[in-house]
């Protein structure tokens, strides 16, 4: 759905801000996009939304860092029947021994403002290509959603705090019940401009998702939805922190070593969460960070689900979407998992370090351009005076392999975070490894037992504490039964009151 939650938009922002709204295009192209300028939202943020289907490809386990099985479990990133990136084929569709120069790529620009119209209800402006016939026919559309019908009884709304593109978030205040007279954020989302399928389908995937995530202290607390002829209201948790983006400017736009691990153990720590549920975010960014309290140490939310979706171990999307400075590079190339958020965590954590972002142009087609080409500087200031481990956990979250990235929970395992004292979350890439373990044949998994005597030690000590986590039987296996009982312990809602230290 976009961002509505957070500050009303902000003035200028320097080169360490990172502040873009949430893009969503439907074709990449190397080159800048001929002079024709961005669609633009009502705030001056760049817009890019496609209607199209999500339709997973599915693909072979992917092999993970570190991994005790590094050959045999990887995938290629481009399964079959998924294109190959729109950046690669343009290249060779016009000769150049016919004429003086080939054609310039086509702009997105076009493309891109018919289908953000098609979403919203309107009608592209004569001149723009229009979207393919056929692809969502015309039909009377059901906006009922089954939420409660007396918001005006339970909730008093206050001022706006934030606005987004399909709506708008204020304060309010409970009336009643176990919420009475404590303060709330209420995401105000106008039934008017859901006028497309695809857009009531957003607004229950998000509230289902806020649903099935609660309980982790670093997510943002859903409370409540309700519904009347005109809006939906998401009912959440009031954070009046702040946005991490304005912690990052105040401090001039860095944070020493020590004050962006105590971020990043709070990111991947909801990160993990997320994904253990297997739900993938796909929009995280510092404007998506809040703050509880204006306090130095207050803790952080994760929030903003419009854009988040389910996805099983095996599955891959192929749906572009997010913010220009974070997306991932398979996302751009329409084959991508969970591993898109880890890269997007591995640009906030860039920007933390050195209060730059590793991939930069004037436009969004320059900005797409360097991620798929380019690589993050590592030389300028102030990256000689960082740490070797720090760069090294940086490096290993931009891999533009994601076969090679590190997952959230080895995140949390990497020498530059790593405390004894606090506990490493499950993470569901051991499943899948067992998994493909288990189908492997017998000499291949012979191979896999002689390369596991080549672990180092910082890979010993996260697969450690895994095979801790899931508490072994008394010879030292492990069965499906181990799974689901830690799975059980996490999620059942008996447990919602230790979920937060897990």
């Amino acid at each position: 759905m976009g961002q509505c939650y957070g500050k009303v938009s902000q003035t200028q922002v320097n080169e360490t801000a990172t502040s873009h709204a949430t893009t969503t295009v439907t074709e990449v192209v190397p080159a800048d996009p001929g002079g024709q300028t961005p669609l633009q939202s009502s705030n001056g943020a760049v817009n890019y939304v496609q209607s199209v289907k999500n339709t997973p490809a599915r693909s072979s386990s992917q092999s993970p860092w570190p991994s005790p099985y590094p050959y045999g479990v990887t995938a290629s990133p481009l399964p079959p029947g998924v294109s190959p990136s729109p950046a690669r084929a343009s290249r060779g569709s016009t000769p150049r021994r016919f004429f003086r120069r080939p054609f310039p790529p086509p702009s997105p620009a076009k493309h891109i403002k018919a289908s953000l119209l098609k979403r919203l209800g309107g009608k592209p402006k004569e001149g723009t290509i229009p979207e393919d016939p056929g692809t969502e026919p015309e039909q009377a559309l059901d906006k009922s959603f089954g939420y409660g019908k007396n918001f005006g009884a339970k909730y008093e709304l206050g001022k706006e705090i934030g606005r987004g593109h399909f709506g708008h978030t204020c304060s309010a205040r409970g009336k009643k019940g176990d919420l009475k007279d404590q303060p709330l954020a209420v995401k105000i989302i106008s039934k008017a401009k859901m006028t497309t399928a695809i857009s009531i389908e957003d607004v229950r995937r998000e509230v289902k998702i806020l649903k099935a995530l609660s309980g982790h202290k670093h997510l943002v607390k859903f409370y409540d939805a309700c519904e009347d002829a005109n809006n939906v209201y998401i009912v959440m948790e009031l954070c009046e922190g702040g946005e991490l983006l304005d912690r990052i400017l105040a401090r001039g736009g860095r944070y020493t070593e020590e004050d962006a691990k105590a971020i990043l153990v709070q990111i991947l720590s909801v990160v993990s969460f997320c994904h253990l549920q297997g739900v993938v975010h796909r929009d995280l960014k510092p404007e998506n960070f809040l703050f509880t309290s204006g306090g130095e140490n207050a803790d952080m939310k994760l929030i903003d689900f419009g854009l988040s979706d389910f996805i099983r171990p095996d599955e891959r999307l192929n749906d572009i979407v997010g913010s220009a400075y974070y997306v991932a590079p398979e996302v751009l190339h329409r084959s991508y998992s969970m591993e898109a958020d880890i890269w997007s965590i591995g640009v906030i954590t860039y920007i933390l370090l050195c209060g730059s972002r590793p991939f930069w142009a004037r436009t969004e087609s320059g900005i797409f351009r360097s991620v798929l080409r380019s690589d993050p500087n590592f030389d300028d200031m102030p990256w000689p005076s960082v740490s070797p481990e720090a760069k090294d956990f940086v490096k290993r979250l931009l891999n533009k392999d994601y076969r090679k990235r590190m997952t959230s929970v080895q995140a949390l395992a990497h020498p530059w975070l790593r405390d004894d004292s606090r506990p490493i979350p499950l993470d569901i890439l051991i499943y899948r490894l067992l998994k493909s373990y288990l189908h492997a044949s017998p000499f291949k998994r012979a191979a896999l037992k002689a390369l596991s005597k080549a672990l180092t030690e910082d890979e010993l000590v996260y697969l450690r504490a895994q095979f801790r986590l899931l508490e072994p039987n008394r010879d030292g296996s492990l069965s499906l039964e181990n799974f689901k009982m830690v799975i059980d312990y996490l999620f059942n809602p008996i447990y919602s009151s230790v979920k937060t230290n897990i």
